[in-house]
């Protein structure tokens, strides 16, 4: 295993309900195989490479997802390159170092699927027992905070560009401007675009009550992370109103956790972030068991760089008749590990066909 340290920064801030995004930091996880692997490594039937990039609030510290992935190694070595211990993937705690074992879990699959010459989509749908993948994904496209005439401009440009689902950011005004925004949107766009909000838990709950209240006429496929994480009794409190305003969580799933969120009937929609999640082989398994329980599954990123957005892409043409996802998140960084091979056109991705993740795109980054 080899570890590459990388720094991207952003076009601009990302507000997110936890703070600022202004960079994003992590490794890129290559795995090799050996001409003769011993008995105490791990074998590696072809060359593979992952991403980890925490984000802390979702994911351990980068110095936390280092750590972990040194301690995977056999011996001592404290070089960038070290064979992988036998049982490595297992000794990463999806839920105390999710993206160090996704950055592994992940260098293994392309690594398994480039051997068996299957996209990683066609691997992580065997591996699940579910249909042939998508050869596309819809993708969303994510409207800021700005104000209306802001606000409706953007969401126009979108639509010019394909998109026929639009995010608005919601939450940093008051109510009424916010509702003001969206009733603008709607309009502007008409009633065949999908739209949804996304208040990024900044509400308190009779905020949150008046809000289905006043949105319910603009026909939202969901309103997003209404209440802050934690609140799962306010999100299903929501639910239980009855108003055709579908609620959907995500830093909730970070929070609490998917099975808190299924438990306590929370949600209609559940965003999954695979980084957060510990893998793509976890999310496909979590967008199984939310489906299961009759909740929405949704893949987005955690505004990663392309590898982790091209794996987060696979997992998304593996779930039969996903809904649009917030993949178009490759923009937000001011530079990249290198060209997309799933650049988002007509408000979708087309899924990589080549083995892996796909092919030899990334072989010269590590």
């Amino acid at each position: 295993m080899r570890l590459r340290p990388f720094s991207l920064g952003l076009t601009s801030p990302l507000e997110t309900a936890r703070g600022p995004i202004e960079r994003r930091e992590g490794f890129l996880v290559a795995v090799d195989p050996e001409s003769n692997p011993e008995s105490d490594r791990v074998s590696v039937p072809a060359p593979g490479i992952g991403e980890a990039t925490p984000l802390p609030g979702w994911t351990e510290s980068r110095s936390a997802c280092e750590a972990a992935l040194r301690e995977v190694r056999v011996g001592t070595d404290d070089s960038d390159a070290a064979a992988l211990a036998p049982d490595a993937l297992d000794r990463l705690d999806p839920t105390e170092t999710p993206a160090a074992r996704h950055g592994l879990s992940l260098a293994l699959a392309d690594a398994t699927a480039r051997d068996a010459g299957r996209s990683l989509a066609e691997h992580l749908a065997e591996t699940e027992d579910r249909p042939e993948p998508a050869e596309t994904v819809p993708v969303n496209a994510t409207i800021g905070d700005g104000d209306t005439d802001a606000t409706v401009d953007a969401a126009e440009n979108a639509v010019e560009r394909g998109f026929d689902c639009l995010k608005v950011k919601a939450g940093a005004r008051s109510l009424d401007a916010d509702i003001d925004r969206l009733r603008a949107v709607r309009r502007a766009v008409g009633d065949d675009i999908s739209l949804r909000a996304d208040a990024n838990g900044a509400w308190d709950r009779e905020t949150a009550e008046k809000a289905v209240e006043r949105l319910a006429p603009l026909d939202l496929a969901y309103l997003e992370q209404p209440l802050p994480a934690d609140d799962l009794d306010g999100a299903a409190a929501l639910r239980e109103r009855q108003i055709e305003v579908p609620i959907a969580l995500d830093e909730s799933l970070a929070s609490r956790g998917l099975d808190a969120v299924i438990d306590a009937g929370a949600a209609d929609a559940v965003v999954l972030k695979p980084m957060a999640l510990g893998g793509p082989d976890r999310a496909l398994a979590a967008a199984k068991r939310a489906r299961e329980a009759g909740a929405k599954p949704v893949v987005t990123t955690t505004v990663d760089a392309v590898v982790a957005r091209t794996a987060a892409v696979h997992v998304a043409a593996a779930i039969p008749e996903v809904a649009p996802c917030g993949l178009a998140t490759g923009s937000l960084l001011d530079a990249d590990l290198a060209p997309d091979p799933c650049p988002v056109s007509d408000g979708a991705v087309t899924v990589p066909s080549a083995p892996g993740l796909a092919g030899d795109a990334f072989d010269d980054l590590p």
